[in-house]
This record gives C-alpha cells, sequence and structure tokens, in this order.
C-alpha cells in the first residue's frame, strides 16, 4: 500500500527543483535510528517527509508533532525499546517546524478531491517513533503523513496527487518564510543533537 502511494509520488515528481528520494523504512525500531541518521547526513534535505498506513484514517492526515516516550508495542522483530522512548532525556514531544494547519487548509481549499486533516498524534507506535526522531535529527525540518488504505476512500492515484499536493505546500512555506527555523525552539534536543 505505501509503496503504491510512494511510486505514484515518484512518477507524479514534485517539480524539477526538488531532488525527491524514496526510501522504505522497516517497521523496526533499532533500524529506525540508523537508517534516519543516515538519510539526514547523506541527503541534508531542506524537508524530510514520512509516510505511514492508519487503518483508522479516513482522510490524509499531516502530523504536527512526534513523540517521546509511550512506545510499549512490539515491532515486526519483537523488539521494543527498554526505555519505551526514542531518545533517552528528549523533549517529550517536537513539533515541526511547518505549520501543518496552514498545509492542510491550502490543500483542501486546492479542490483536489481528497480530504486532508491534521492530527497532534501519531499513534505511539514506528510512525510517531520515526516522526520524532526525524524532527530530533532534522531539527524540526520534517513531516510526517498518514495515509488511509488503499480504497477507503482514495485509489493510489489519489493519494499520490494528495501527497504531492501536500509536500509541495510545505517547500512553500520553508520558502515564504524562511525563519521556519525560529519556530524550531528546542534548544535541549539541539544540543543533545551534537552529540547523537
Amino acid at each position: 500500500m505505501y509503496v503504491l502511494c510512494a511510486q505514484e509520488l515518484e512518477r507524479l515528481g514534485l517539480g524539477e527543483a526538488v531532488d525527491l528520494h524514496v526510501c522504505e523504512v522497516p517497521v523496526e525500531y533499532q533500524a529506525v535510528q540508523g537508517l534516519l541518521l543516515s538519510l539526514w547526513r547523506e541527503h541534508q534535505p531542506q524537508l524530510m517527509v514520512h509516510v505511514g498506513v492508519s487503518g483508522l484514517a479516513t482522510t490524509v492526515t499531516l502530523e504536527q508533532c512526534g513523540h517521546n516516550n509511550g512506545y510499549k508495542r512490539l515491532d515486526n522483530c519483537s523488539f521494543c525499546p527498554a526505555s519505551q522512548c526514542c531518545m533517552d532525556g528528549g523533549t517529550d514531544c517536537i513539533h515541526s517546524v511547518l505549520d501543518m494547519d496552514a498545509v492542510c487548509q491550502r490543500v483542501n481549499d486546492s479542490g483536489l478531491g481528497v480530504t486532508v486533516s491534521v492530527s497532534k498524534d501519531a499513534g505511539r507506535y514506528l510512525c510517531d517513533y520515526t516522526y520524532y526522531t526525524s524532527l530530533y535529527l532534522g531539527r524540526g525540518h520534517s513531516a510526517f503523513i498518514h495515509v488511509p488504505p488503499l480504497g477507503k476512500p482514495y485509489s493510489s492515484q489519489d493519494l499520490g496527487r494528495a501527497l504531492q499536493a501536500a509536500i509541495q505546500e510545505m517547500l512553500k512555506l520553508l520558502e515564504l518564510d524562511p525563519k521556519q527555523d525560529a519556530r524550531c525552539n528546542h534548544k535541549q534536543h539541539q544540543q543533545q543533537h551534537e552529540h547523537f
């Protein structure tokens, strides 16, 4: 399911000025941190966007923040962090530098035919874990988008267009407001990041 949405996004692209890299992240806590650290170091992106499927979602859902604590569910390798958190000593919550409400409004106003909403709880499983880790490593320059299962109610083409529209709006926000870094006032996680 995720693969079909990502393939559709790759097919559509984000415009010639955007270098799009698609990479599948395993549903494994231990793999997430190493892979994300490697991706941030290798690509040094302006924005890293993650996409996950939520069986509960009926809209394309933009997640505003990631959470550090509460990871009690086992991953695909039957592993769960002993500390039940992403980053020992990290802040409880990190918000994206992006105003997801503004992104949501712009996409919904575009007449795309796909409903977009905003959430502040990505679910305390691998999606939230991935998002918090990426927000931490990228100093808030990350986004997470939950999509509903295929056919409930959208096709992979619909979801690909919605992902494209949402990411393009995110990039526009970053271009319009070069002070986006000022919104990420996470001194504690920035200091910790230097020692990660």
